[in-house]
C-alpha cells in the first residue's frame, strides 16, 4: 500500500516536470499574422521586409507559421493601422506613423516636418522619443514596438515648374502627415492627404500638382512617369515602425521575446541603412545623372536646394509647426510638448513655449 501511494506522488511529480516545458511552449502562437508595408515601395518590402518574414521562423528556431502580406494587398488604409493592432486583427504590422497620429498627435513628435534636416539627426531623434513613444503606444494602442526607422528624406516631386519652396504656392500637393499639411499651408499650397498607392494616379489626373515621398520610393513608383521637377529638399524622414499586438507578444516565452527583438534589431538597421545610403542613387536616377545603378533611370528636372530654401524651412518649424502640434497634442495629453521638450528638443535645440 505504502509502495503504491509512493509510485502514485512519483508519477505525478514526474507528469509536473514533463508538463512545465511543455506549457511554456504550448502558450507560443502557431502563426504570425503580419502586415508590411505598401508593395510599391520594393526596396523596402521586397529588399528587406519579405525575405525577413520568410526566414523568421528559421531564425528564431520556432515552427511558427508567419503570413505575410503587405498592406495594399489586404487593402488596409494607412490612418487605420493603429486601431487595427490594438483589435488584434494583426499580430505584427508595418505602421506609416505619419499617417496613422491621426489617432494620436503624440506620436507625431517623432517625426516633425522640419526638424530633422538630415538622417543622422533623425536616429538621434528617434533614439530620445523612442521610450516615451513605446510606452504610450502600449496604453493607447496595446502594441509595442520592435522597429522604428525611416524611409529616408522626405522630397518634393512636381508636375509643375518649381525653382524654390517659393512656388509650392498654389500647388496641390500630396502630403501625410498633419505638420506637413501645416508646412505646405504656409508657403500658399493646398495640402492633398494622400496614402502612397493612391499618388501615382492622383498626380496623374491632376488631384495632386506635387508630392512628398523619398527619392527611392518615389523612383519604385514610377513617379517621374507624372512629374518634372525635382526638388531634394529633405522636410523629414517618414518614420515608420513595426508593432506587435501586446496579447499576441505575451504568448511568447520570455526566451522568445529575447530573440523577436534581437532578429526586428536586425530589420530595423537594414531599413536605416536603406534609407540612409540608397536614396543618393534614387536621387542620380530621378534626374537621369551618374551613378545611377539601383533605380530606374529618368530625366526629372533637378531643382537646386539653396541655403534660403533651408531657412525658410527651418524658420516655418517654430513659427508654424511647432506651435500647431503643440496645441493639438497638449489637448490630448497637457504634458505632451513638454516630454518633446525633454526628449527630442534637447538633442535638436529646440523648444516649445
Amino acid at each position: 500500500m505504502q509502495r503504491d501511494w509512493l509510485s502514485a506522488i512519483a508519477l505525478a511529480a514526474g507528469a509536473v516536470l514533463i508538463s512545465g516545458p511543455v506549457m511554456v511552449y504550448a502558450q507560443e502562437p502557431a502563426v504570425m499574422r503580419a502586415v508590411g508595408n505598401f508593395s510599391q515601395n520594393k526596396k523596402q518590402v521586397d529588399g528587406a521586409e519579405r525575405p525577413f518574414f520568410d526566414a523568421l521562423a528559421k531564425n528564431l528556431g520556432a515552427r511558427i507559421k508567419v503570413e505575410f502580406n503587405p498592406m495594399d494587398v489586404l487593402g488596409i488604409q494607412a490612418a487605420d493601422a493603429l486601431r487595427l493592432m490594438r483589435s488584434g486583427a494583426f499580430d505584427v504590422m508595418s505602421i506609416q506613423i505619419g499617417m496613422a497620429s491621426r489617432d494620436d498627435p503624440f506620436f507625431e513628435g517623432l517625426d516633425l516636418i522640419g526638424v530633422a534636416p538630415d538622417m543622422a539627426e533623425l536616429r538621434k531623434v528617434v533614439t530620445a522619443y523612442r521610450e516615451v513613444f513605446d510606452r504610450r503606444l502600449q496604453q493607447k494602442f496595446h502594441a509595442k514596438v520592435l522597429t522604428l526607422w525611416p524611409f529616408g528624406p522626405q522630397t518634393i516631386y512636381c508636375n509643375a515648374q518649381i525653382n524654390s519652396v517659393d512656388d509650392l504656392k498654389g500647388q496641390k500637393v500630396r502630403v501625410f502627415t498633419p505638420s506637413m499639411a501645416a508646412l505646405m499651408q504656409h508657403f500658399g499650397a493646398t495640402p492633398v492627404t494622400l496614402q502612397f498607392s493612391e499618388v501615382y494616379p492622383s498626380l496623374q489626373r491632376g488631384v495632386a500638382t506635387c508630392a512628398v515621398t523619398a527619392p527611392t520610393a518615389g523612383n519604385s513608383a514610377k513617379w517621374p512617369e507624372v512629374t518634372t521637377h525635382f526638388l531634394p529638399l529633405s522636410l523629414a524622414g517618414a518614420v515608420q515602425g513595426h508593432f506587435i499586438n501586446l496579447d499576441y507578444w505575451k504568448r511568447y516565452s520570455p526566451e522568445m521575446q529575447k530573440k523577436l527583438q534581437a532578429e526586428f534589431k536586425k530589420l530595423e538597421d537594414q531599413l536605416w541603412d536603406i534609407a540612409v545610403n540608397v536614396n543618393n542613387d534614387a536621387t542620380n536616377c530621378n534626374v537621369g545623372r551618374e551613378p545611377c545603378k539601383e533605380h530606374t533611370k529618368f530625366n526629372m528636372k533637378l531643382v537646386a536646394v539653396t541655403s534660403a530654401d533651408i531657412q525658410k524651412v527651418r524658420a516655418a518649424v517654430s513659427s508654424v509647426v511647432l506651435p500647431i502640434w503643440k496645441k493639438t497634442c497638449n489637448n490630448v495629453d497637457p504634458a505632451c510638448s513638454e516630454t518633446w521638450n525633454q526628449t527630442v528638443g534637447k538633442v535638436v535645440g529646440l523648444h516649445i513655449d
